[in-house]
């Protein structure tokens, strides 16, 4: 491999354009506030996508992140294969009650730090309506940082992708709740074009289509506008048709099927559709989420109040003990943690899920009509980002081995 090649390897492993996305954006919405929303949310062509003006923060949040969620997609299936981390599929339990656990830890906390500082105030009300910020995770910074702490091999990497992308998916079923849109209230119905999308990659999958495109233009496509006519954010289209997608075993999660032994064979030479998938986004999305964190994170710095401190410590503590204990109780019950995980790594995958950064601050601009009580809840959610910090200590004081290979 070539020095420039090394290097832009260490670029994508370590996702810097990330880390370098956020930081531009912090920087331009602080210093430059008025071509921050300008560059953001400016309409790039006159027409409209389903009604959607067509912005950088369009095309990020609702058509890029498409892609990332996919690729999220395929590291969970390969854990649900056989020999991969979260297989039988039964140890995917778990990880699911963790993911519980970090919905409802995070609003416990909320809730008992709100009372306490805020109990009996004129604005109480208005304060609590954003009891949905913390249950977020920014699943790209959350990934990353995992990585980082465990290794890229670590059980623990999957735990927290799929508890990250399930928690994603409660999280946009809160804001279609709890934050509807008035002007665009959610209609179920159209989730039948999401399901037709699965059915299409069900049909595909079964007649041996060894081309991931068909999957992800038809069945995607499928999918991502039922979820978008549904009034619900559609990032997570490919999230339902990546599963089908065939592998180099047999057995993928929840879909089972025989395959022929011309298919099988071809398949030992050539790239599944599953990996051809990630091998043709990967680069791109790697870069791409440098657009991601500059469309989301900036945010200007604004006064500090007590509900700064409510969002971070919800994200933070409640996240951590929440996902810990409730997966800790499902352990002991009998749904085991991933092989290779303890009670040390679950920890630690718990404080990670903390981070909620982008993801909390997009929640936080649905919950809170008041400028003040806004620019207090992003504040917290930006502070959340001390988890990078925060995570890598905890994972040398509990003596956490990185597992690369």
């Amino acid at each position: 491999m070539s020095a420039k090649k090394g290097l832009l390897a260490k670029i994508q492993a370590y996702s810097i354009p990330l880390i370098a996305g956020v930081l531009v954006a912090l920087w331009m919405a602080n210093a430059f506030p008025e071509l921050y929303s300008t560059l953001v949310t400016s309409e790039l062509i006159s027409a409209k996508i389903l009604g959607h003006s067509v912005s950088l923060e369009f095309l990020v949040n609702d058509l890029f992140m498409v892609l990332f969620f996919g690729i999220a997609a395929k590291e969970i299936t390969d854990a649900l294969l056989p020999g991969g981390s979260l297989n039988p599929p039964s140890q995917a339990v778990n990880p699911l009650l963790g993911t519980l656990g970090g919905v409802i830890g995070p609003i416990g906390v909320f809730f008992l730090l709100t009372n306490w500082i805020y109990g009996g105030a004129h604005d109480y009300a208005a304060v609590a309506n954003g009891w949905g910020v913390p249950t977020a995770t920014d699943i790209a910074l959350a990934w990353l940082l995992a990585r980082m702490v465990f290794g890229s091999k670590h059980p623990a990497v999957n735990f927290l992708l799929l508890l990250a992308v399930a928690d994603d998916a409660i999280g946009l079923g809160i804001i279609a709740v709890a934050y509807p849109d008035p002007a665009h209230p959610v209609a179920p119905v159209m989730l039948l074009f999401t399901v037709g999308g699965m059915l299409v990659a069900l049909l595909l999958r079964r007649f041996s289509v060894q081309s991931w495109v068909p999957y992800v233009l038809i069945g995607g496509g499928l999918s991502w506008f039922g979820l978008i006519t549904a009034h619900l954010h559609p990032a997570l289209a490919l999230v339902f048709i990546v599963p089908f997608l065939p592998a180099r075993r047999v057995q993928m999660g929840l879909v089972t099927e025989e395959q022929d032994v011309a298919a099988t064979a071809a398949m030992h030479h050539n790239s599944s559709p599953l990996e051809a998938f990630e091998h043709f986004f990967k680069t791109f999305v790697d870069w791409g989420l440098f657009l991601f964190a500059f469309a989301n994170a900036g945010v200007a710095f604004a006064n500090m109040g007590g509900l700064t401190w409510i969002i971070l410590l919800s994200l933070v503590v409640g996240k951590t003990l929440g996902i810990a204990l409730m997966s800790w109780m499902g352990h002991k019950a009998g749904f085991s943690l991933p092989t290779g995980m303890d009670v040390r790594a679950l920890v630690l995958a718990g404080l990670i899920a903390g981070l909620g950064l982008t993801v909390a601050l997009f929640v936080s601009g649905v919950a809170y009509q008041q400028e003040g009580l806004m620019g207090q809840a992003k504040m917290g959610a930006l502070f959340s980002a001390v988890v990078f910090l925060i995570a890598p200590l905890l994972g040398k004081l509990l003596r956490i081995e990185k597992v690369e290979e």
